[in-house]
């Protein structure tokens, strides 16, 4: 006679440490995921393009990136990043205001690169750490300058608490 099959009580649990890499400095985790078969076909080219040796290297560094990205909201984080200008020198006052505003905030403005892209366009990119709030604050009052064309933020981590 067959017996019927045993409902769960317990699950498994999510994740679990591998003990094949326990030898390396911080032991690593195991988890499975699932994903419809498109989108793991796309992980498995973006893989590949990338040069990734497999998957998990791949969504380790996707996961590092969007933890990078939800740190910035929180104002009392350090972050590093660059806030990158484009704007038109000749508008009056336009680098006197971007110059001030920078000598404000010097204690977190780490380095700055001023490029001449043409006879009226120049490109300023300044390379910033320090608190979000700080540096957001900082990054809107340069992109809002008259006589910036454009302006943007990039944020990345100071990688003191990323795991590699």
């Amino acid at each position: 006679m067959n017996e019927a099959p045993k409902p769960l009580t317990t699950r498994e649990p999510l994740l679990t440490l591998d003990s094949v890499n326990a030898s390396k400095q911080e032991p690593v985790v195991r988890f499975s995921i699932s994903l419809p078969g498109k989108l793991a076909k796309q992980l498995d080219q973006m893989t590949h393009q990338k040069g990734y040796d497999n998957r998990s290297l791949a969504v380790a560094d996707m996961i590092r990136a969007h933890l990078v990205e939800h740190r910035q909201n929180f104002g009392d984080e350090d972050i590093a990043g660059t806030i990158t200008l484009v704007y038109d020198h000749h508008k009056q006052h336009v680098q006197a205001t971007l110059t001030d505003i920078q000598h404000d905030h010097h204690e977190v403005i780490v380095s700055a690169l001023h490029v001449h892209l043409d006879h009226h366009n120049c490109l300023e990119v300044l390379v910033v750490r320090g608190k979000a709030d700080l540096i957001k604050k900082i990054a809107d009052e340069l992109i809002a300058a008259k006589g910036v064309k454009h302006g943007k933020l990039t944020v990345t981590t100071t990688g003191k608490d990323l795991p590699t």
